[in-house]
C-alpha cells in the first residue's frame, strides 16, 4: 500500500490553509513568522535566565551585607 502524504497546513484566525496552494509571498510571511516565534522563544529563555540571576545576585548582596564585618589587618 502507498504512503499517504498530506500537505501541510496553517491555521489563521481559526481556519485551515494549505501551504502549498499560497503564494510566494505569503510563504515568506509565514517563514518571518516561523523565525519571529523562534526568537520571542529565545528572548524569553534568556530573559529567564537574567531574571534567575539578577535574583542570584541581590540574594548574594543580601546575605553578605548581613554578615558582621571582618577587619583587614594593616
Amino acid at each position: 500500500m502507498g504512503k499517504t502524504e498530506k500537505n501541510p497546513t496553517i491555521t489563521v484566525n481559526d481556519k485551515e490553509y494549505e501551504i502549498e496552494g499560497m503564494t510566494d509571498q505569503q510563504k515568506t510571511m509565514i517563514n518571518h513568522i516561523t523565525d519571529l516565534d523562534r526568537k520571542i522563544s529565545t528572548t524569553q529563555f534568556n530573559l529567564d535566565q537574567l531574571g534567575i540571576g539578577r535574583e542570584a545576585f541581590v540574594k548574594m548582596l543580601a546575605t553578605s551585607l548581613e554578615e558582621p564585618a571582618v577587619e583587614e589587618a594593616a
